[in-house]
């Protein structure tokens, strides 16, 4: 006897092997124990969800002599005959290459007919959105009243073709996903019944790489287990057949962009290749990988955003603290646009190679995320290679002490206006101890300070009308504020203004400048130079 491929010797043959349509299977259970049977349903949902599994046991129960709690018994006649696919009474149709008006019209003519045998003739069309606009047109009249004995099932992974004067004939049940949890589960009991050993880290990629299809994991299983044949399958063996990589290798790649060394990303792309692995598959799943770090980054339970044993959760929190989100966005990103070149690209190494040097010099990219990208790069820079900072000394004491017996209190004093001078001359220093787009925004205003009054205000005057977010942001200046205290030992009061506000809104405000005169307060004399007329 030739073999038999998985996914056809394990196809479901009652609703309880139905594994992740909970809510499918058990509507149609209701409504054939309750004789509530519907003349058209539509099946919507991705290829290898249970479409055409759930129509087939469909039109077993309906027809079955002896149902059991809704399901076909599989020992009647009418069950075993439609599970041959021999019987009269259930025509699967492909409209993929039977979508002609003459096909439907052949319908319409045998409907007339009542079943030999069974109670229900049952009309199974698959991939129904290929039928041409005339197909459709012919089927809606059969199709809204057909005889008591006739049932439509449409299945579709494409619904959004479908004409809206159909669906609305229709019951429509959308098949979902199936969870990893739930293929590992089916894979392994599977795997037991054909006296398979298998590691369940393998187990659990392959329910991954199904991508919520359970005929696409078990073909993939099918795969592995004919490459080992008699053999263990291993995590390591299921990677070396699906062209795939083991996450160690993203970690390495990751560190290796991280510190812009494109050689030693361009040497692991290389060792990758030479190891047989897809370039489609690796871009795929690494960016899955950078997915899977941003949630482990921005979400406060990782656990449940991301599916993935507890020791690779422990690795992804300590990756992810090398990075930034912004960061890990623009990567996911260059990468997403990457996917979607490879599909007609001759040339794949050498995009994915471009690719790579893009994550590791940002400066080849003009956009927003990659101008925060080139921060962090100046910045581990500048944290690896400190430059000098100029030390502001005061004249006079800098701090005040106050000793008692047990302990010594620092209390900073008031900066007084020849601080300001001095806090203005070292501005750039202050600016590079901020981060994101608030330093972006200081490195562009100007300080000023009034030398004319006591008055310790340094005004920060953004000349972007961005900076007003900053403006109204107390939790900006108190940074500045403390910023200012370590580098000089003294507390400054600041006021942040926008340049030329009533150019971008309609809002009065004072610029620095006028903001300066008003703290002024005394008359100033003109005095006129000698001989001025």
């Amino acid at each position: 006897m030739s073999y038999t491929a998985l996914y056809r010797k394990f196809r479901p043959d009652n609703f309880e092997d139905v594994k992740g349509q909970e809510h499918i299977v058990k509507t149609l259970t209701n409504q054939i124990k309750a004789n509530r049977i519907g003349h058209a349903y539509l099946f919507c949902g991705t290829r290898g969800t249970g479409k055409t599994t759930v129509a087939k046991i469909l039109a077993k129960a309906v027809n079955c002599q002896h149902p059991v709690n809704g399901s076909p018994c599989n020992e009647c006649e009418m069950c075993k005959a439609i599970q041959a696919g021999t019987s009269m009474n259930v025509i699967e149709i492909d409209a993929a290459s039977n979508n002609g008006v003459d096909n439907i019209r052949e319908i319409r003519e045998e409907v007339a007919y009542r079943p030999t045998e069974g109670k229900y003739k049952v009309y199974i069309i698959d991939e129904v959105h290929m039928l041409s606009t005339g197909a459709f047109n012919a089927l809606l009249k059969t199709l809204e009243e057909p005889p008591s004995y006739v049932i439509f099932i449409l299945a579709t992974t494409e619904a959004h073709k479908i004409p809206i004067t159909i669906l609305s004939r229709c019951q429509r049940y959308d098949f979902h996903r199936i969870t990893i949890d739930t293929i590992a589960a089916r894979l392994q009991e599977l795997l037991d019944v054909e006296g398979i050993q298998a590691e369940e880290k393998a187990v659990r990629y392959i329910a991954k790489a199904g991508d919520g299809s359970m005929r696409d994991a078990l073909s993939l299983l099918d795969q592995c287990i004919a490459f080992y044949l008699g053999e263990t399958l291993t995590y390591d063996k299921v990677l070396e057949v699906l062209g795939a990589v083991d996450t160690e290798v993203f970690s390495r790649l990751l560190r290796k962009v991280l510190s812009g060394d494109v050689t030693g990303s361009i040497h692991i792309l290389e060792d990758m290749i030479v190891g047989g692995r897809e370039l489609s598959q690796f871009v795929g799943d690494f960016t899955w990988y950078m997915r899977n770090l941003l949630l482990v980054k921005t979400s406060e339970n990782p656990e449940e955003a991301i599916d993935v044993s507890s020791e690779n959760l422990r690795f992804l929190k300590e990756e992810s603290e090398m990075t930034d989100v912004e960061t890990l966005m623009r990567y996911i990103r260059v990468f997403s646009d990457l996917s979607s070149q490879l599909r007609f690209a001759t040339q794949k190494r050498v995009l994915v190679e471009i690719a790579l040097i893009k994550l590791c010099r940002p400066a080849m990219e003009t956009n927003l995320d990659s101008v925060l990208d080139r921060i962090r790069v100046l910045e581990q820079r500048m944290e690896e290679a400190p430059v000098q900072q100029v030390i502001v000394q005061n004249s006079g004491p800098a701090v005040q002490v106050e000793k008692n017996s047990e302990t010594k209190e620092v209390k900073p004093v008031k900066a007084a206006p020849e601080d300001l001078q001095k806090i203005v001359a070292g501005w750039k220093t202050i600016v590079a101890q901020t981060g994101g787009i608030f330093k972006q925004m200081l490195q562009k205003a100007i300080p000023k300070y009034n030398g004319e009054t006591g008055d310790p205000i340094l005004f920060v005057e953004f000349q972007d009308f961005l900076g007003q977010s900053y403006v109204d942001n107390p939790e900006a200046k108190q940074e500045l504020q403390e910023i200012i205290l370590r580098q000089t030992g003294k507390t400054v009061e600041i006021q942040m203004l926008v340049a030329n506000q009533h150019q971008h809104t309609n809002l009065s405000r004072i610029t620095v400048d006028e903001a300066i005169r008003e703290n002024i307060h005394m008359d100033v004399v003109i005095e006129e130079e000698p001989g001025a007329e």
